[in-house]
């Protein structure tokens, strides 16, 4: 294979969709894979939606996801600039070589000239297209005469420059992931290559970019490929050899059915954004709801990539290893919020309590609780299989940390019986004989003692549960009465008698 060289080229337009990372992990996993280079180009031709923070925001959810940019506007290289916008001059002589050649030609149809002819077109039942069958009748430099465009142009009137597509050719290419494709030209129309305000499209600038940058393969969204013949086409003109091209599927909302949206986040609450999206308005990220960066970008490659074994939890060089563009499916992928939350699960469970206890640290201080490292790793140890994010900690832990102000009425109602109340004085009494407050030394006297007096110990531990948690949740009883010690114990099972007892 020839020196591979990839670019991610998104349009500073927005935040950057999860489905713009996932094209952006697998062009870096196939030049990684390659030993190649992998490019980011801002394409900020679309002035007229450029966002500001946008540029900002794509770059640090790279960064963040672990995907390292060999060549782009923080890093440079030789085949800058990096920044569409800052060679805007040079894109004007690509145009003006299609004009000279005859494969390209000035339109000064208006806006509401062709919103006009459109909507002519709708009641006639057909679709208007600007092509071979009508540029001849419309108001440009093909149909005119040429002193008269150019009088036109003297005159300042605005125009566009148009690609001349070819009547009834046949194009034949290849898409890497969608084999062989054949498509007749005289389906397509005459695309904008220029626009009036001085920029370039994105039809004609990234294939000059393309072309110069040395792009050896184009790995994009299957939303381009309705446009890869004019892509083709426009490589002809200029006599370029074209890179090769693989368009990705979609990624699907969860119910399969169309693209996965920011409006799809929003209505189920999960985030379609790496990262918060601080303007305008706002969207969740990954990176905030506590997201690993690691198990997102395990989840993202597993969307639309089958590595064709059983193995789910990938490493980032594991993924490079493993990864090929033919094992890319055709299909769209649904995203699974379950399955996201399943994948940081597994990477949080892949953490020491001590990495765990440090995150989670500084979690509860938000709450004004400071504990020692230590004895947050022994709680840690009690819970981490429980949750998915270091923030579920609190909700499984927060009765460690203060005594429960109420009691769960639902547990009270099934469980809480007449001789509760001295069951449980007598519980405290054995445990205040207790000077080892470890579940090893506590568990086995509790349960010689329930034994030897014959109770049922499903009653005892319940309402004992009750007491010191508020409710009928948490782990083991005795490993909480250990953390909390046996002063904590003995005053919650004082008070939840005074209270539920009443």
């Amino acid at each position: 294979m020839e020196q591979v060289r990839v670019r991610f080229a998104p349009s500073p337009t927005g935040p950057l969709h999860i489905g713009g990372v996932r094209t952006a992990l697998y062009n870096y996993l196939f030049a990684k894979k390659n030993k190649g280079t992998f490019i980011l180009r801002i394409e900020d031709t679309d002035q007229s939606r450029y966002t500001e923070g946008a540029e900002e925001y794509i770059m640090d959810s790279l960064r963040w996801c672990g995907i390292i940019v060999d060549e782009g506007i923080r890093e440079g290289g030789k085949f800058g600039p990096y920044r569409q916008s800052d060679k805007k001059a040079a894109f004007r002589e690509f145009a003006d070589t299609l004009i000279n050649k005859g494969d390209a030609y000035y339109a000064f149809d208006t806006s509401e000239q062709l919103e006009a002819l459109r909507r002519e077109s709708e009641k006639a039942g057909n679709t208007f297209i600007y092509n071979f069958a009508n540029r001849g009748k419309l108001n440009n430099s093909v149909s005119l005469k040429e002193a008269d465009w150019k009088e036109k142009i003297e005159r300042g009137e605005p125009y566009v420059i148009r690609y001349k597509m070819p009547h009834n050719e046949e194009i034949h290419f290849n898409d890497l992931i969608r084999g062989q494709i054949v498509v007749n030209t005289s389906t397509l129309d005459d695309k904008v290559l220029f626009k009036s305000d001085g920029m370039p499209t994105y039809h004609l600038a990234h294939i000059v970019d393309d072309h110069y940058m040395e792009i050896s393969h184009v790995i994009r969204g299957e939303e381009w490929l309705p446009s890869l013949p004019l892509h083709l086409m426009i490589y002809r003109s200029f006599g370029w050899e074209p890179p090769l091209y693989a368009h990705l599927p979609l990624l699907l909302k969860p119910d399969g059915k169309g693209k996965l949206s920011k409006r799809d986040g929003d209505t189920m609450g999960f985030p379609v954004f790496p990262l918060f999206w601080p303007y305008g308005e706002t969207a969740k990220g990954y990176r905030e709801e506590g997201y690993y960066p690691d198990a997102f970008v395990n989840m993202l490659a597993l969307l639309g990539w089958n590595p064709g074994t059983e193995q789910e939890i990938f490493s980032m060089q594991e993924l490079i290893e493993a990864f090929s563009i033919e094992r890319v499916g055709k299909s769209g992928s649904k995203f699974d919020p379950e399955k996201a939350k399943w994948f940081n699960h597994q990477y949080l469970q892949k953490k020491t309590n001590n990495q765990l206890s440090m995150e989670f640290r500084e979690i509860l201080r938000t709450h004004g609780k400071h504990e020692d490292i230590v004895d947050l790793e022994s709680l840690i140890g009690m819970v981490k299989e429980r949750v998915s994010f270091v923030k579920d900690i609190w909700a499984q832990t927060d009765f460690f940390f203060k005594t429960p102000e109420t009691y769960d009425q639902e547990v009270i109602k099934k469980r809480w019986k007449e001789d509760s109340a001295s069951l449980l004085l007598e519980l405290k009494e054995e445990l205040k004989k207790i000077d080892d407050f470890s579940a090893g030394s506590t568990e086995p006297v509790i349960k010689a003692w329930i034994e030897k007096k014959g109770y049922n110990t499903g009653a005892i531990m319940t309402v004992f549960r009750l007491v010191i948690v508020g409710a009928s949740r948490g782990p083991h009883m005795f490993d909480i009465i250990g953390w909390i010690g046996k002063a904590e114990t003995l005053n919650r099972i004082d008070r939840g008698v005074s209270i539920i007892g009443k």
